[in-house]
């Protein structure tokens, strides 16, 4: 079945016990790993959570719908978390929803798969699933969202504090969230004791990003400047590592599809013109352009989602694992330069 962001929530607030899997496409991995969280939270704190990936997905079919029925080891609740699904788990979630029994629900993140897929359409074909398109918020939905987001640590944001926040974060739940985080931190703010959020405290924390904060890092990586990429983290500090994957795979999908307009023979000016990049990323992006082909921002692309997804397992490197892909794909870009 197909949902949409209302019956998405009503459905994760109350499940139902037919209902075999939640499936989150689209290019907002956060908020989908944010519903999925949600999920979670709806089944207790108690509950057993098992991770699978698409190479387990692959090597065995059958475990999806085996780890579905399957009691856990506590005697709890159990449910299923799939991260990076793509087009190759057709077999395994055709399993899963075609098992004689489940009792486990199986929630599945896959920010590549398209609505227009055949996966994500028998997901909706399918009357025990549910599909649910993740799209990055923008304007009132992102101005919104921040609001919701402070609620939930006991602020309450005052006069442009939602849209400051909200044009600061770029509508990213995982930056957005630090920044409230830190905003609640400052003034003392929790659900048993809420206070007001002005762009005063707001200016105390520097919490508008958008010009000097994650996007000049990233803005190094595409450039191949490593030096700069260590000084750039060096600076941030610690807690951008997810952040700052989510923000880099958002600039290199944009310069894959300014990448296909080129290729088309598309003019470098009208192309970045066109994809509406910022002034202060034109010189950078233009480079990157020059010199990195469709294939190799593929890669790349691939690369930081796979680092993203590594490191929300439990014992992960974290936030090494994020600098090393950082100046990993900053090398390749400086090893590209004509």
């Amino acid at each position: 079945m197909k949902a949409n962001a209302t019956q998405i929530r009503a459905a994760i607030e109350k499940l139902n016990p037919d209902t075999r899997l939640y499936l989150f496409h689209g290019p907002d991995e956060a908020g989908a790993a944010d519903l999925a969280s949600k999920l979670g939270k709806t089944l207790g704190p108690e509950a057993e959570r098992i991770d699978l990936d698409m190479k387990a997905l692959r090597e065995q079919p059958g475990r999806l719908a085996d780890e579905a029925a399957s009691l856990s080891l506590f005697g709890g609740t159990r449910y299923v978390r799939v991260l990076g699904v793509e087009e190759g788990a057709a077999e395994a979630i055709g399993l899963l929803l075609t098992a004689e029994k489940a009792g486990n629900p199986v929630v599945a993140i896959g920010p590549g798969l398209k609505a227009s897929g055949k996966l994500v359409k028998s997901v909706i074909a399918a009357q025990n699933a549910y599909a649910h398109a993740c799209y990055v918020p923008e304007g009132v939905d992102a101005t919104r969202l921040a609001s919701n987001v402070a609620r939930e640590h006991g602020l309450r944001l005052m006069g442009e504090v939602p849209q400051r926040l909200a044009a600061a974060t770029g509508g990213d739940r995982a930056i957005l969230a630090r920044e409230i985080e830190k905003l609640a931190l400052f003034l003392d703010a929790a659900p048993d004791r809420p206070r007001d959020a002005d762009s005063a405290a707001l200016d105390a924390i520097g919490a508008d990003l958008g010009d000097s904060d994650l996007s000049d890092a990233i803005t190094a990586v595409v450039d191949g400047r490593v030096g700069d990429v260590g000084e750039e983290l060096a600076r941030l500090g610690e807690g951008i590592g997810v952040p700052l994957m989510r923000q880099l795979a958002r600039r290199l999908q944009a310069m894959a599809e300014m990448r296909i307009d080129l290729d088309r023979g598309g003019d470098m000016d009208e192309v970045l013109e066109k994809h509406r990049v910022f002034f202060r990323e034109k010189a950078a992006t233009g480079r990157a352009l020059r010199r990195w082909n469709g294939a190799q921002l593929i890669r790349a692309i691939d690369r930081v989602r796979a680092a993203e997804r590594a490191m929300m397992h439990s014992g992960s490197a974290g936030e090494v694992l994020a600098e090393a892909e950082a100046v990993t794909i900053a090398r390749q870009a400086a090893r590209a330069k004509g």
